[in-house]
């Protein structure tokens, strides 16, 4: 189970590397959405393995489950929720401002104009 979830995090990682050096800001996004997803289950699976642990209950004794791991995923699930809303937020703004949501022919603007007040 472990070896099976450290091989699904690189992959959304590399997956998600991937989508974040690309041009168009939607599949940044995209990749930055991936990435919060790999680095909860990465905290999920360094946790490691729950099996003849217990709830950590006042009444029950024996090895307890630690809830930290829990505690800090779902804290970074709702930061990562606040902060994709506001990407999609910004995402929309640059898309009513000017028209594209690919970088390169953001800045492909600048340059000509740039050029033509030298």
């Amino acid at each position: 189970m472990q070896l099976d979830s450290a091989l699904l995090t690189g992959v959304l990682f590399g997956t998600a590397t991937w989508l974040i050096l690309q041009g168009s800001f939607v599949r940044i996004l995209f990749g930055f959405i991936l990435l919060s997803h790999a680095v909860n289950l990465l905290v999920l699976t360094m946790s490691g393995e729950p099996s003849g642990k217990q709830a950590p209950l006042a009444t029950e004794s024996g090895p307890w489950v630690d809830p930290l791991p829990q505690a800090m995923i779902l804290t970074a699930i709702v930061i990562s929720f606040g902060v994709t809303a506001y990407l999609v937020g910004l995402l929309y703004r640059l898309f009513l401002d000017h028209g594209t949501t690919h970088a390169g022919s953001l800045y492909a603007g600048d340059s000509t104009e740039h050029e033509k007040t030298k």
